[in-house]
């Protein structure tokens, strides 16, 4: 039998192999609704609302079309209330949106110091990808920051 030294020898077709994983329903214009209102309510801190639907199951590492969580969102928009909740329901820490920002790299930038020690508790890592904490302290100037996390370190 000859050898076939084709670019394509020995690789799988171009098919999709098949799974017995059955396709996720599409959701309805409503219940895509609903979990966006996910999103406005951490940006408003409106905590009793939120926690208890995360308690009912929505899920506590929600994010929208661009990567933020609810957690993001909560930190960005300095509702430290909200932060202290979601990181209770484990909330992912280490999550990052598509521009690389993390909850921790947030709090860090609005210099909100309660909300960047929730998050050291929690284990955010100062020096993760992407945006990571230390950088946002230099490039904007923030040493108040920096010497926290350096403390916390």
């Amino acid at each position: 039998m000859p050898h076939d030294a084709s670019p394509d020898a020995g690789q799988p077709d171009d098919q999709a192999p098949e799974t017995d994983q059955p396709t996720p329903p599409e959701l309805t214009d409503e219940q895509l609704e609903f979990l966006n209102s996910m999103f406005d309510l951490a940006r408003q801190g409106r905590e009793e609302e939120l926690l208890a639907l995360v308690d009912q199951g929505i899920p506590v590492n929600l994010a929208n079309s661009k990567s933020d969580t609810l957690l993001i969102l909560a930190t960005y928009n300095n509702h430290v209330s909200l932060v202290r909740g979601l990181l209770a329901r484990d909330a992912d820490v280490h999550r990052v949106n598509d521009r690389g920002q993390s909850a921790l790299t947030c709090a860090v930038f609005l210099q909100n110091e309660e909300s960047v020690t929730l998050l050291l508790n929690a284990g955010a890592d100062p020096r993760h990808a992407g945006q990571n904490a230390y950088a946002v302290t230099e490039m904007f100037d923030l040493p108040a920051m920096r010497e926290l996390l350096d403390s916390r370190s």
